[in-house]
């Protein structure tokens, strides 16, 4: 690959990233408009709309690559992005600020990471491979999910009827001045547009951090595993970032846990309903390690928060995370190395 090449690559690197940090300002902003209007509880918001649409990128690169046969990036795409969302995202976030974790994700959401990290992991060694009825097994998971959010909204919105009381005159005096229809028009515009610019920024980033990495002669799976989970994770990195920037640490953590659970539920479900995925259970050149971290980043999660006295992730966590994360990094890159 000549100078050029990678200049442009570079370039391309370097708009994706502009556009990410700005679409994901957007995204926060008008899923926390959105939150406050209807009376949607933040960790809902978090857990749906911010994860479903910061795990487009994975979505679209694992089912493109179920498509092409090409596992190494769809597992792996998806197995490096959820361990560097906690470890990675979450422990950047703790470093800035101490994120409260409210007692669902703590006692329910995480451990359900946990529990559907197991199952792919149980799915993939009994069949060698993600074929129709694991998809099918995933979905169910992903239905039972969606359930629970529902419960869980109409639970939190009795909760805030008295917080939606007391901003009843506010909303009735900007009805004076402006029409609600225009108002919720232009936060549904602020979120279309915010997710736009963080898909197309990801992608751009995605593109040119794999050309140049290829180029380099890195393999499929350490791709995977690496510059791509990276690069969908990006939308995970500035949201969460940028969330917890703004004291909103409920769409932080629900960000990060929502899409862990998207990623494996709807984007290896849907992949492996569309196309059979080879799951390869070599200890050292498979999936096997990997699958593994993305269990054990959740129970280390659950634990740093459960283990304070306030139940927030504080920075003690978010370092002991980054270490870990380092570690696995190192261990990824030296087992394509070496092996």
């Amino acid at each position: 690959m000549d100078f050029w090449s990678i200049a442009a690559q570079a370039s391309l690197l370097i708009v994706g990233f502009v556009m990410l940090i700005k679409g994901a300002d957007w995204f926060v902003d008008g899923a926390s408009m959105i939150a406050k209007k209807f009376g949607i509880p933040q960790i809902v918001i978090g857990l749906t709309i911010v994860a479903f649409g910061t795990s487009a990128p994975e979505a679209a690169i694992s089912i493109t690559s179920a498509v092409k046969e090409s596992a190494g990036l769809a597992i792996g795409n998806v197995l490096g992005s959820n361990v560097l969302n906690i470890f990675l995202i979450l422990g950047l976030c703790a470093l800035f600020t101490p994120l409260a974790v409210k007692k669902s994700t703590l006692y329910i959401e995480i451990p359900f990471v946990i529990v559907i990290s197991s199952v792919l992991m149980i799915l993939g060694v009994i069949g060698k491979q993600l074929g129709w009825i694991d998809g099918l097994i995933l979905w169910l998971f992903f239905i039972a999910f969606f359930v629970y959010l529902i419960i869980l909204s109409k639970k939190d919105k009795s909760a805030i009827a008295d917080l939606q009381e007391s901003e009843k005159e506010i909303d009735q005096e900007e009805a004076k001045h402006q029409k609600k229809s225009i108002e919720i028009a232009k936060m549904l515009g602020k979120l279309a547009v915010g997710i736009a610019l963080v898909i197309l920024g990801s992608q751009a980033i995605v593109n040119g951090a794999q050309t140049i990495a290829s180029g380099f002669g890195m393999s499929e799976s350490l791709i995977g595993l690496t510059i791509v989970a990276f690069g969908t994770s990006l939308p995970e990195l500035v949201t969460s970032m940028t969330a917890a920037r703004k004291g909103e640490a409920d769409l932080a953590i629900g960000n990060i846990v929502g899409s862990n659970i998207f990623n494996i539920l709807f984007v290896l479900g849907t992949s492996s309903l569309i196309s059979s995925i080879a799951y390869d259970t070599n200890w050292i050149t498979g999936f096997m390690i990997d699958n593994i971290m993305a269990i054990v980043v959740a129970v280390v999660l659950f634990l740093c928060i459960l283990l304070t006295k306030e139940k927030k992730l504080k920075r003690a966590g978010g370092i002991t995370m980054l270490v870990m994360y380092a570690g696995y990094f190192a261990w990824i890159v030296a087992k394509d190395f070496i092996w």
